[in-house]
């Protein structure tokens, strides 16, 4: 009798232990499997300065997929005595699962596929890296014009920039809505993707200097306005910390 009861009890807790697992692997392994532990919920720290920069992407990455993280933020004096700690010495950096990733666009693009932000498929995906990579090309002369600390070089040179260089940018990205939206106000596919969050974002500090950029693609004036129409988008666009940068 107490050696079945023994026997009763051992199977018992051993299939205890292996719904257990099996709930531990659901949960670490796919985000969007819904599984609302604390401890998943945070399971993403990033860690960069206290500014949208360039971890703002996926910050709103985040944020439309209703992700909650650990939004770890620097001041400039305290960079220093943190710089060891991180993979390449600079940031962003994303922390999951006990890994630290750096570089911005890789992070971005990790995120977008725990998400289901990335394309649903590898055409997708794609298409949507293309609309990426074409607003990088896009944005490569604008960070050092800005950052430019002869004040008369740097608007001479922000002025050419928008007039002969970011145009032909902009015309770019308007043929690629063209061939992959497929009619609809988002980049791929008629449906949200971190490329959207990501034109978005480097956008916005175009518009900071001239506010007009967007009257003649009516298309990406569109796209924008979908972006932020999206509710958690939203609401975090108007919860979010306002920063120089």
């Amino acid at each position: 009798m107490w050696f079945s009861t023994s026997i009763i009890i051992i199977s018992f807790l051993l299939v205890i232990n292996l719904l257990n697992n099996v709930q531990s692997q659901t949960c670490s392994g796919n985000p969007t499997d819904h599984c609302d532990t604390e401890a998943l919920m945070l399971a993403y720290k990033l860690h960069y300065f206290n500014g949208r920069g360039r971890a703002e992407v996926s910050r709103l990455i985040f944020a439309a997929a209703g992700q909650k993280f650990e939004d770890i933020r620097y001041e400039s004096s305290e960079w220093p005595s943190h710089k060891s700690a991180m993979p390449l010495g600079q940031m962003p950096v994303l922390e999951f699962d006990g890994i630290k990733l750096p570089q911005s666009l890789s992070i971005a693009r990790f995120l977008a596929k725990q998400f289901n932000l990335a394309g649903k498929d590898n055409l997708e995906q794609a298409k949507v890296d293309t609309v990426v990579d074409t607003m990088v090309d896009g944005m490569a002369k604008f960070g050092p014009i800005r950052r430019e600390v002869d004040e008369v070089k740097r608007q001479a040179d922000m002025q050419k920039f928008l007039v002969d260089e970011l145009p032909k940018h902009m015309q770019n990205l308007e043929v690629l809505a063209n061939a992959y939206s497929n009619g609809g106000p988002f980049f791929v596919g008629n449906h949200l993707t971190w490329c959207d969050l990501f034109v978005y974002d480097m956008l916005e500090s175009i518009l900071q200097v001239d506010s007009t950029v967007l009257s003649r693609y009516s298309w990406l004036q569109r796209n924008r306005q979908e972006v932020e129409q999206q509710p958690k988008i939203a609401a975090y666009l108007k919860s979010r910390s306002q920063t120089l940068f």
